[in-house]
């Protein structure tokens, strides 16, 4: 059976990466540098003299086992998850709170009889909700940042709480936006027809997409 200063430098490589969990792209980068270092260190060896495999061995062996490098690669994709989070749901949330209302100006039941009380109550607790994700949004970019930056292991827990937060403010605009859409359309047939309504709900579609792939991407790297 072969000991760990055996493995060479791609199987290494192939080591680490089953280890890491977060944005692909950040991955692959994080991966060549280790690539470009590994390398490097075997030429440094061959130059004074080893062979060349010797050489690779002596390098992966000092450049540590994928258990011992895995949780400082994993804390830099953690913050890059968490900075691409917060970075669309502060977009998401600007955009909500200056245009929601828009969707309704104008409208042919808008000088209608008074909505219920209930409509009144989670329509205004929107703009609420939206100030919560964007105070939770640059939380994340500032801790992502900080995190990134610095590699604190206690930056990298309140990212975390960060993060959880983020993310449940954001279900819960979810679930608010959800119910007020169909609320509007059970009082409302022509709201199914009116086109800042239409526009409104598929630019939200988009937006909830894309917000919900940065969430899983992020809720991946926790694991």
């Amino acid at each position: 059976m072969r000991g760990d200063d055996d493995v060479l430098v791609e199987e290494r490589l192939r080591e680490l990466a089953g280890h890491l969990r977060g944005p692909a792209r950040l991955k692959a980068d994080l991966l060549t540098e280790a690539r470009d270092a590994l390398r490097d260190a075997a030429e440094a060896y061959r130059d004074s003299g080893l062979p060349a495999v010797e050489a690779e061995r002596r390098a992966v062996a000092e450049f540590g086992t994928a258990a011992e490098l895995a949780p400082g690669y994993q804390a830099e994709l953690a913050a890059a998850a968490l900075r691409r989070l917060a970075l669309r749901a502060l977009a998401v949330a600007l955009a909500l709170m200056a245009g929601g209302d828009l969707t309704w100006r104008g409208s042919s039941w808008s000088d209608g009889p008074r909505p219920p009380e209930g409509f009144l109550l989670l329509s205004a607790s929107l703009n609420g909700i939206w100030l919560t994700v964007a105070g939770l949004a640059l939380a994340g970019l500032l801790v992502g940042f900080l995190a990134a930056r610095y590699g604190s292991p206690r930056l990298s827990r309140v990212g975390r709480g960060v993060g959880f937060g983020l993310t449940g403010a954001l279900a819960l605009g979810v679930l608010a936006v959800s119910a007020l859409f169909g609320w509007s359309i059970g009082l409302w047939d022509a709201a199914l027809t009116w086109p800042p309504m239409i526009i409104g709900a598929v630019l939200v579609g988009v937006g909830w997409f894309a917000l919900g792939r940065a969430a899983r991407c992020w809720l991946l790297t926790t694991r």
